[in-house]
């Protein structure tokens, strides 16, 4: 084998592509490996400029720094993602080295290793966000209780002086704003709380098809005459859990903000799909689990969300609205409602180019027993005796005041500790143990368990600011007793009191 037929055997069988490019810009030569990462052969090349092989390269950061390697005679390096005439792209690192009759490039696709990385910095990225999410979502969720505790005293005592004869003319009026703003106050909090995930909730086997079928005519009207409002069922659409309501509302807070991006008209698309979500899919969206999903997306034609925006929409309280407009409790009460549910939502926007999200929840293949109880028609009076337990004084005070005034016996205790003294000093029965879920030292569930060991024919009713997840790490929701969800209202804590005593 001669000199020239190894060099040449040597260079073909190189990872790295080679080529040679003389000072008028054209293929002097190129190894097997050149020629393929440019997607052409040999002939197709040798001898042609590279403007005329791949038109628009000139325009390219890696010509700029061929020019100046021809001219200047100095060597340069660098990464360059490089767009092929069909559209294709592929990474490659770069060494220019000046030669006698041009420069030589040596390229070395770097695709993988690239991807590799973008991949990874979007996982830290996904991570880092709903490590924010997930932060703000405790202290939503906390100051949701506390608040919820205070509603529970503002709401009672109003509604308990609106009773009183001598509630008439202005003070009345006075009493009504104040029972107004605690209801306005409790839906906030609710709504804090679902973002929070820490919302409770009745949950059924839904039809995302009927949902928005029956949504049609309103949301028709609500997006007006300059938009076309198109609807994309897809068929057979398997069944999805969740809270009928909740689910409504995340439809209906999707298109009022894709009809708001489109002040001068444009369209609206509903669609619903089955879709399994792969491994792939689920690599790239943190929290995702591969499996059946029913997708749900709304899309729009309207002006689009930039990156910076995007990264924060569904945080409570922000908005890109003008103040007074807009509370910021849109998106991040869809995405509470949607994690809730034990789905995701993802948003895909341009700026100029309309938004699409995309709300996946899992598939239900049966139906499962709601924990949550009807209240049947029932007086609200009774005579047994309670055993009150609420480590915060406000409404254990107020929610005595009102069984007292209602006929019962009310016993009080801040904690479990001061609950059992209570049992051991009363020498009567004690008909029912009306208790908070969340207290320090001792849980509603545990004080529960051990007053049952002694008093076997006690009635137990839970009280709780909290939610589905605090519920459900003290086994609550488990057990099937009933639960009073805070704040408290007379009649709501009154009717919920009768319904645990009657309970056989």
């Amino acid at each position: 084998m001669s000199p020239e037929e190894l060099a040449r055997n040597v260079l073909n069988s190189l990872l790295e592509g080679c080529q040679v490019i003389g000072l008028d810009y054209r293929y002097l030569y190129l190894n097997d490996t050149a020629a393929a990462q440019g997607h052409r052969l040999k002939d197709e090349l040798l001898g042609r400029t590279m403007v005329e092989c791949y038109p628009g390269i000139e325009q390219t950061p890696m010509f700029g720094l061929l020019r100046r390697c021809m001219s200047e005679r100095v060597p340069e390096r660098l990464e360059n993602e490089f767009t092929f005439p069909d559209g294709g792209k592929r990474w490659f690192e770069l060494r220019l080295e000046p030669v006698a009759d041009g420069v030589c490039i040596l390229s070395l696709d770097i695709t993988a290793a690239k991807q590799t990385a973008l991949a990874l910095l979007r996982s830290e990225e996904q991570l880092r966000q709903s490590q924010k999410m997930e932060a703000i979502g405790r202290l939503a969720g906390g100051v949701a209780h506390d608040f919820n505790n205070l509603l529970s005293v503002v709401l009672s005592y109003a509604q308990l002086l609106l009773a009183e004869p001598e509630a008439t003319g202005s003070m009345r009026a006075d009493l009504e704003e104040i029972r107004k703003a605690g209801e306005r106050g409790a839906e906030l909090t609710a709504r804090l709380l679902t973002f929070s995930r820490q919302h409770l909730v009745e949950q059924r086997v839904l039809d995302l098809n009927e949902v928005v079928a029956n949504m049609h005519k309103l949301l028709r009207t609500l997006v007006g005459a300059s938009v076309e409002l198109r609807i994309v069922p897809g068929e057979p659409l398997g069944r999805v859990k969740g809270d009928p309501g909740q689910i409504e509302q995340v439809v209906m807070n999707l298109v009022v903000n894709a009809r708001d991006a489109m002040s001068d008209g444009g369209t609206i698309t509903i669609e619903t799909q089955n879709l399994e979500l792969d491994y792939e899919y689920t690599a790239h969206h943190l929290g995702v689990a591969p499996g059946r999903y029913v997708m749900l997306a709304i899309s729009d034609t309207g002006t689009g969300i930039d990156k910076a925006t995007q990264e924060r929409m569904f945080e409570p309280f922000f908005t890109t609205k003008p103040r007074g407009k807009g509370t910021g409790l849109g998106l991040s009460t869809v995405f509470g409602i949607v994690q809730q549910s034990g789905g995701s939502i993802w948003a895909y926007s341009e700026l100029g180019q309309g938004t699409t999200f995309k709300v996946y929840l899992p598939r239900c293949e049966q139906v499962e027993q709601s924990f949550i109880h009807s209240l049947p028609p029932i007086g609200l009076r009774g005579s047994e005796t309670i055993l009150l337990v609420e480590d915060e004084g406000p409404v254990r005070a107020v929610a005595s005041g009102i069984l007292t005034r209602h006929g019962y016996l009310v016993l009080e205790a801040g904690n479990g500790e001061e609950a059992l003294r209570q049992s051991e000093l009363h020498p009567g029965a004690i008909e029912l143990l009306l208790t908070d879920v969340v207290m320090p030292r001792m849980s509603g569930r545990e004080l529960a368990e051990q007053l049952l060991a002694v008093r076997p024919q006690l009635k137990v009713l839970y009280m709780s600011g909290y939610t589905d997840d605090a519920i459900l790490q003290h086994r609550v929701l488990e057990s099937g007793v009933l639960l009073l969800q805070k704040p408290l209202r007379p009649i709501a804590l009154l009717k919920r009191v009768r319904e645990a005593l009657e309970r056989s």
